[in-house]
């Protein structure tokens, strides 16, 4: 590949420690186009960017997701994008790799950090909540990616403009994996290192309310890639709760001959409720898969 056709994109925000090192580090590689998108850093980030030989644009928003989208929609005119993080942890060297399977036919590449994460690169409780929320997507979408919520990306900007990402933060990553998922984008992963962020580089994730964020991309976006599952989950826990009060509206009744009529009421609504989104996941199911069905066969008379 010609390194030409390669936009290095990295979203920042306050990585004054890092990200000089990080741009010299891609353009001693030989890439020259390193597109450094800051949300307004007040640590010198964008100053030390400049320096190192990138070109800076400051974000009209902010949130990783937002300065993305912005980045690859008005800024880049490569062909190519291979998208990191500023703060450290992943491995110049990897850029070919990364990039490789763009000319091989794929769209869209992920680098698994687990392939060769160095010790102290992840606390024990992030470790835990990757593999929970790649189980949980794997499950969902039908596609095992293996780091759905990794940072570094390489991908065909046409691809990239095919999808319908809406994500201001860090669920970009998530709203990406599930994209590809979704349109069927050629999509490959290969193993990457991945290193802890150098001593004074703090991070701007926070686990448990970014994770509750992802949590809650996988879910909605289920509903029109697995709308068997979006429709079936809360189906299935409303039927379930309104056959546990209904034992318990039973057992009141003919153990301790007391009437709960409220309560099962309640039971009713809440079985009658589950089965119709139940069959409503059914029917859209069937319905998602005679469109995609429909969509392959204009694909191929194109």
């Amino acid at each position: 590949m010609d390194y030409a056709d390669v936009c290095v994109l990295v979203p920042t925000y306050n990585e004054a420690e890092t990200i000089a090192e990080v741009v010299a580090s891609y353009r001693d590689e030989g890439f020259h186009n390193v597109l450094v998108i800051d949300g307004d850093s007040t640590d010198g980030t964008r100053e030390l960017a400049e320096e190192a030989g990138a070109h800076v644009v400051v974000q009209r928003g902010s949130g990783k997701g937002q300065a993305v989208r912005e980045a690859v929609e008005e800024h880049v005119e490569a062909t190519y994008v291979l998208m990191l993080d500023g703060d450290g942890t992943y491995e110049a060297g990897d850029a070919t790799k990364m990039l490789d399977p763009l000319t091989e036919g794929y769209e869209h590449v992920i680098g698994d950090r687990f392939a060769d994460m160095r010790p102290g690169a992840m606390t024990r409780l992030n470790k835990v909540g990757n593999r929970i929320i790649n189980r949980a997507f794997a499950f969902i979408h039908g596609q095992d990616f293996r780091d759905i919520l990794s940072g570094y990306r390489a991908f065909t900007r046409e691809s990239f403009l095919d999808m319908t990402l809406t994500s201001d933060g860090f669920g970009i990553e998530t709203e990406m994996a599930v994209e590809c998922a979704k349109r069927g984008i050629e999509t490959t992963v290969v193993p990457t290192t991945y290193y802890p962020r150098p001593n004074g580089s703090d991070t701007n994730l926070n686990p448990v309310r970014d994770g509750g964020i992802i949590f809650l991309e996988l879910y909605r976006r289920a509903k029109t890639n697995n709308p068997l599952f979006y429709f079936g989950s809360v189906g299935l826990t409303s039927t379930a709760t309104g056959v546990g009060l209904a034992g318990y509206v039973a057992y009141e009744w003919f153990v301790r001959a007391i009437s709960h009529e409220v309560i099962a009421v309640v039971s009713a609504a809440g079985i009658l409720f589950g089965v119709q989104l139940l069959m409503f996941g059914v029917l859209s199911d069937l319905i998602l898969s005679l469109h995609r069905e429909q969509m392959k066969r204009i694909e191929e008379l194109e």
